[in-house]
């Protein structure tokens, strides 16, 4: 029987779920006037990162207006909900669930819930681990993030020229996060070679010996005050009779924390700002980046991310085939894998790439 048909003989168990999806504590729900031939959950880690709205929010509008109902549930970084919301939208009859996990390892019970029931999951942007419950993956080339950033640095510095020490300090992303590893590592890899040379100095002792070791410098949950707090004990601690030259930085939320702590410490643009990296192209950090207070991000186009995992879902909904381009590996499997790639912003390239891409307006960002 096709899929439409079973639409056809199920019509009032269908608009059952989605009245209980509309009265419950979703986002938002309903179709885009295409004929809503399937439920689609989606669940984002928190409202806190700015990326994460816009990642929901650009997924939802794509998938609407292919006719698809829709789900958005953000979990506000407690794994606990989203179990919750998870559990809710398979008992909605959800046909695919696309999942930004907050604990790439905490979701496996539920997760196999669904697939029990014939639901295909996506992971999105953050790879769900340690489970054979998940049929797809969509991401941009995370350890190529973190290449980029070393890559930055390295060159800005001069590193493989210069003779004169620089001072350094690294920190990594959440320890729950399995895109953190991979950041750091990417970067790690090519950083690492000048600590062994003596060219990059950790005054503080949080520069870790080996990238596997990126745990020992993690800001668990991605919190921007932390990573600001962390910063100005470091500054206090080692930073009292000299200066900080570079920090690596994961992301954007957690070099805007790190720029506050400069700001406070009385580090000035032009004067003697340290090299700060980061990812996502938040609008405040790309302020940051016109003032001098952020040297570069990683800019990852969500549009182009959510745009692919609305057609995956629309391929699957279909039967057709899903399109993919590579795999990585959960610790149980090969998942197939649609994997972007993502594009270094600094000061000279803000109004090619997030403004003339239609990303931020002028007024945005105050050009």
């Amino acid at each position: 029987m096709s899929l439409k048909k079973i639409t056809a003989v199920t019509a009032g168990l269908t608009l059952a779920m989605a009245a209980l999806v509309a009265c419950g504590n979703s986002d938002d729900t309903g179709g885009g006037g295409g004929g809503g031939e399937a439920l689609i959950g989606i669940t984002m880690p928190d409202r806190a990162l700015e990326r994460w709205n816009r990642d929901g929010s650009k997924l939802q509008e794509e998938l609407e207006a292919m006719g698809y109902k829709t789900d958005l549930q953000y979990a506000e970084n407690s794994p606990e909900t989203q179990v919750s919301q998870l559990e809710n939208q398979i008992n909605a009859g959800a046909k695919v669930l696309v999942v930004a996990s907050i604990d790439s390892e905490a979701l496996g019970p539920i997760l196999a819930t669904a697939a029990d029931k014939g639901i295909t999951i996506i992971a999105y942007d953050r790879l769900l681990m340690k489970t054979p419950n998940v049929d797809y993956y969509a991401t941009f080339d995370n350890a190529g993030v973190g290449q980029l950033q070393g890559e930055f640095l390295r060159d800005a510095l001069d590193l493989d020229n210069r003779t004169d020490p620089v001072n350094f300090e690294s920190f990594a992303g959440s320890d729950d996060d399995n895109n953190a590893g991979l950041f750091f590592g990417g970067a790690w890899d090519v950083l690492q070679p000048y600590f062994d040379e003596g060219k990059l100095v950790c005054q503080s002792g949080k520069c870790p010996a080996t990238k596997d070791k990126w745990m020992d410098v993690s800001i668990h949950g991605w919190v921007s005050a932390d990573a600001q707090t962390e910063m100005q004990t470091r500054l206090n601690s080692f930073y009292t009779d000299k200066k900080v030259e570079a920090i690596l930085s994961p992301n954007d939320s957690l070099a805007f924390g790190i720029a506050a702590a400069l700001d406070g410490a009385g580090y000035q643009p032009g004067v003697d700002w340290p090299l700060l990296t980061g990812q996502d192209g938040d609008e405040a950090n790309v302020k940051n980046i016109i003032a001098g207070k952020q040297s570069m991000t990683v800019f990852k186009d969500t549009r182009l991310l959510a745009t692919a995992v609305a057609k995956m879902v629309d391929q699957i909904v279909k039967g057709d085939s899903v399109e993919t381009n590579t795999t990585y590996n959960n610790d149980v499997q090969e998942v197939p894998t649609m994997q972007l790639d993502p594009q270094v912003v600094t000061e000279d390239t803000v109004q090619a790439i997030m403004v003339d891409s239609g990303f931020f307006t002028p007024e945005q960002l105050g050009l």
